[in-house]
């Protein structure tokens, strides 16, 4: 598939214009967040109807306690009425650590001596996934760092390698990749390789920030970077997923311009991100990073909450990066995905021995939760959520502008939480311990108790009886 100088031409222009700096901070110094008009942005998007940046800024802006919880209860019932109480979880899979770029809060940058290279084979590859298919891993996301030897071709092969791994019943059932940006040839020879979601981090919206901590290499190049949704929308990989690190720069800002990137893939393409990451700065090997901008626990729940206000269809993702005790805090308000069970260290989930303290020379940055899978699962049934491993929209086509007819108006919901329980219903059968098990059907009756009247009552139940008898991958 052959591009034209003038498409490139048109689809970076169609980037540049969108993040200005000033008119994102005109928002922000311009907020007036009086009472009246904070709760009438929280319930507009409890309407849901899309938060404007203007609204955002003034969400952003708002410091009364009073009106900080208002807001924090305000994405408590958003995220009830549009995701339930189910909660997706994957785990991260790290190919290699090979990296051209010298970013300066990263574990990989060129520049770091100590770090321990390394790039999976295909065959260790496919001992990973049998190890994290062994302990119930349905949902994986590929990454690893920017480097010639790690071209579309090889990206497209691991993903290939993944999906052919079948041990006992598990199999790894949707592969996202975060990975560095691709052209518009790289993005259609990803997507056919049957990827779910891109991950591309933009890390800083702020292009001064960016050029500060992105010294050199490919990723130094910040309009390269912005474009690359829109070389994949383009070539109909229409499955993105943002992402800001905080602490490079203003929280407040990266929030707005999260949401103005947003803005410009659903004008261009009536698309919007399906997830959005927001990793904390953490401890890496040879880390390089100002201390001015960190952000403290209270300002980052509150930035997830204005998130959730903000893209209520957008699945918002908490990575291990933050302790258990911030994600449990975190689940109420806004965070729809989480991982599990995860393992940093290049070839770690296959180590029969696995050494308690983190090794930061094989790793990209320290991990704060590192809980097993069944422990995570545990303590999200003891807490009331449903624990999915739910890949039904990739694979029924929901994604891209016909997930947003579905998730802008809540019908998804309709759709997630008895496709919620059915893996669960697996995880229970193939891996769980009596005393997990017990708990999971509990949750599980009482879901079905609360579907009285719902189409897919009669057959959730049917296909339950399924599960139990032997059968797997059924979904709505």
């Amino acid at each position: 598939m052959k591009f034209t100088p003038e498409q490139y031409r048109i689809a970076d222009e169609k980037s540049r214009s969108f993040i200005d700096p000033d008119e994102i901070w005109s928002f922000i110094n311009s907020a007036e967040p009086t009472p009246e008009r904070v709760r009438a942005i929280i319930q507009k998007s409890l309407n849901k109807q899309r938060l404007s940046l203007a609204d955002t800024a003034v969400l952003v802006q708002t410091t009364d306690p009073v009106l900080v919880e208002e807001i924090k209860e305000g994405a408590r019932e958003l995220k009830r009425r549009v995701y339930g109480n189910r909660m997706v979880l994957f785990a991260p899979l790290y190919l290699g650590n090979l990296c051209q770029n010298n970013c300066q809060y990263c574990g990989f940058r060129s520049t770091n001596k100590e770090q321990k290279r390394v790039t999976l084979t295909q065959e260790q590859i496919v001992k990973e996934v049998e190890a994290l298919e062994s302990v119930g891993q349905k949902r994986l996301v590929l990454s690893l760092g920017e480097h010639k030897s790690y071209d579309a071709e090889f990206l497209a092969q691991c993903v290939r390698t993944v999906y052919s791994v079948k041990k006992g019943n598990g199999e790894i059932r949707r592969v996202n990749l975060n990975a560095a940006p691709l052209d518009h040839a790289g993005f259609k020879l990803v997507h056919e390789a049957g990827i779910g979601t891109f991950q591309i981090f933009q890390e800083t919206y702020h292009p001064e920030t960016y050029l500060r901590y992105h010294l050199s290499g490919p990723k130094r190049d910040f309009d390269w970077r912005l474009t690359a949704f829109d070389r994949a929308q383009d070539v109909g990989l229409d499955d993105n997923g943002f992402g800001v690190l905080f602490g490079l720069y203003d929280w407040r800002y990266e929030v707005l311009a999260l949401i103005r990137h947003t803005n410009h893939l659903e004008a261009c393409y009536n698309v919007g991100p399906h997830t959005i990451s927001f990793p904390r700065i953490k401890d890496a090997s040879a880390m390089n990073v100002s201390p001015e901008y960190m952000v403290n626990d209270e300002d980052f729940v509150k930035l997830i909450a204005i998130l959730r206000l903000a893209v209520p269809y957008t699945g918002l993702i908490l990575t291990a990066r933050e302790p258990s005790s911030i994600r449990k805090a975190a689940l109420e308000f806004g965070v729809s995905q989480l991982d599990g069970g995860t393992k940093l260290e290049i070839g770690s989930y296959a180590e029969e021995e696995h050494p308690d303290n983190q090794d930061l020379k094989r790793e990209q940055f320290k991990i704060n939760d590192d809980r097993s899978l069944a422990e995570v699962v545990d303590d999200l049934l003891d807490n009331k959520y449903i624990p999915s491993f739910c890949t039904a929209c990739y694979r029924r086509g929901r994604t891209g502008e016909h997930f947003m007819e579905f998730s802008v108006p809540g019908f998804i919901k309709r759709f997630c939480t008895p496709n919620a329980v059915l893996t669960l219903a697996e995880y229970i059968v193939d891996y769980a311990s009596p005393a997990t098990a017990e708990k999971g059907w509990r949750l599980i009756d009482e879901t079905i108790a609360e579907l009285d009247g719902d189409k897919f009552k009669d057959e959730l139940v049917t296909r339950l009886e399924k599960i139990k008898q032997g059968e797997r991958d059924l979904y709505f």
